[in-house]
């Protein structure tokens, strides 16, 4: 924490050591700017081919740095059919209702594109910290979101850039003087640009203490001394063009990346595995638990009806609802889903089956696909299988790597913990049963007209590698099932028990969450 005349001291110290950029004069630049924008221009041709990897440039700054100048001189030089530019003012009535990094997850570009964003999600928080509206706590919590999305991005492959455009508190003063000389300037000098001005070590301060704490091997910063304009912006189109150059030729040194193999085990293996696992809550499950069909029709109509009139106060609320269901094939999920959702106005519900992503989800983070589909305040939001199968079925089945799949824990859990803080109701189910009773329900599909449909050879497939879905099912439970985030795990043998556990478990949690 930096305070008074030595945390003034410290920041200048720290932006001098940083960037010292020398003038450059019209002929040097006139000289170098045609090669560098060719070579530029180049790499992100490469870079389109291949479909190596998606760019992230963040060019944040000091107020009059030049950040939108250098964002139009890099769509200038490049092919804008490629390119994302992306600017964000005060959020949205819809963006106010989705967790802060939702509106700079739908602005991701795809595999072999460039994303060009002003400020992104530094310049809310670096706001809020300016303005005194946030703790150096509450700002360090925030730094700590932005690095953990960042560090997911970068391990998926994505190249984050991201520079600061620097100017001293003396330089700044003189280009507001210089917008105001100029009429077609002069609407620049805004009340607030003034007061940011009067701000200067503050905001250096503040912006210091995000560089520290988010500089990262892989999301480095590039301080730029932008007091002269010429050599700020070939300092960053440099930087930018080295470094996508020398991603896709460490891309070319590697070559494509390998589809991971299946993993067989052995008998002496998965016994091993057994053994270090976590406890294992579904062996603990008492799969005899049901409940006889006048009882049900009981329950299901006072269970039903309390959560009808709870969606309606969680509508008129703005309180949203994000249910998970995950399961055995066959275990009952598409019922309970039914039930639930014949107790609710559908104009605030919706359902959102998950099946193999498409070619442009593959191209992005394979959380994106989930981020975007969050629903506005006062609805609830089902997913039909979810972001888990990127440790169940893809895990299993050799489609995501072990490296992969170790990432994708903290993910996960940074990802519910932000639905979570936002002040989203997360339930997650895991549907339960045998896998005697699961057979029992394949042959009663195949010989069901109207339900034979719902039987694959994926699902035999599946059913095959039971042992392995099983070990993988207890490790997420084990490893996501967290305070703010937990599992309930729904024996499902019977299956209007099950309707009516996760009826219950949904109207009692929603009816806690409107209590407080």
């Amino acid at each position: 924490m930096y305070t008074g005349e030595d945390g003034m001291l410290m920041a200048a110290t720290f932006f001098g050591q940083a960037a010292r950029g020398a003038a450059m004069s019209r002929k040097e630049y006139k000289a170098c700017a045609p090669a560098l924008r060719q070579s530029l221009f180049e790499a992100q041709q490469r870079l389109g081919k291949t479909r190596a990897f998606s760019v992230v440039v963040v060019v944040a700054g000091i107020d009059t740095a030049g950040r939108g100048e250098t964002l139009n001189l890099l769509n200038a030089w490049m092919d804008p059919r490629w390119i994302v530019t992306r600017a964000w003012g005060a959020p949205s009535d819809e963006e106010a209702e989705r967790p802060p990094l939702w509106r700079y997850w739908r602005s991701l570009p795809p595999r072999g594109q460039i994303g060009l964003f002003h400020g992104a999600w530094y310049e809310p928080a670096l706001d809020d910290r300016v303005e005194r509206r946030c703790s150096l706590a509450a700002f360090d919590r925030r730094l700590g979101r932005i690095a953990a999305l960042e560090k997911a991005l970068a391990d998926d492959g994505t190249l984050v850039l991201k520079f600061w455009l620097h100017l001293t508190a003396a330089a700044q003063r003189k280009r507001l003087k210089a917008f105001g000389r100029d009429p077609l300037t002069r609407w620049r000098v805004t009340e607030r640009r003034r007061e940011r001005a009067r701000l200067h070590e503050r905001v250096a301060r503040a912006a210091e203490h995000a560089i520290r704490r988010t500089d990262a091997v892989r999301a480095p910063w590039r301080v730029v001394d932008a007091a002269d304009r010429r050599s700020r912006n070939a300092a960053v189109a440099a930087g930018v063009r080295n470094a996508i150059a020398g991603a896709l030729d460490r891309a070319a040194v590697r070559g494509p990346k390998p589809r991971p193999a299946v993993r067989r085990r052995t008998v002496e293996s998965r016994d091993a595995e057994a053994a270090a696992s976590p406890t294992d809550r579904l062996g603990a499950l008492d799969l005899t638990l049901a409940i006889d069909r006048k009882r049900y029709r009981a329950e299901l109509a006072a269970q039903q009806g309390r959560l009808s009139r709870l969606q309606r106060l969680a509508a008129a609320r703005g309180l949203s609802t994000v249910a998970v269901f995950e399961g055995w094939d066959a275990a009952g999920k598409g019922g309970a889903i039914r039930r639930v959702t014949a107790a609710l106005d559908a104009r605030h519900c919706r359902v959102i089956p998950i099946g193999p992503p498409t070619a442009e989800e593959l191209a992005r983070h394979y959380l994106w696909r989930f981020m975007r589909r969050l629903s506005r305040a006062g609805r609830i939001t089902i997913f039909d299988r979810s972001w888990y199968g990127r440790v169940l079925v893809e895990r299993v089945e050799g489609l995501a790597s072990p490296r992969e799949c170790m990432r994708a824990w903290p993910e996960i859990n940074d990802f519910e913990d932000q639905i979570v803080s936002h002040g989203i109701l997360l339930l997650k189910f895991w549907m339960h049963v045998s896998r005697r009773e699961q057979l029992r329900r394949f042959h009663e599909r195949r010989r069901t007209p109207h339900k034979v449909w719902k039987i694959t050879d994926e699902d035999w497939r599946n059913r095959r590698r039971w042992r392995d879905y099983e070990h993988a099912v207890s490790e997420m439970v084990a490893r996501t099932g967290t305070r703010r985030a937990p599992w309930t795990l729904v024996e499902a043998n019977d299956k209007l028990f099950a309707r009516i556990k996760v009826l219950r478990t949904l109207a009692d949690r929603l009816a806690r969450r409107l209590e407080t």
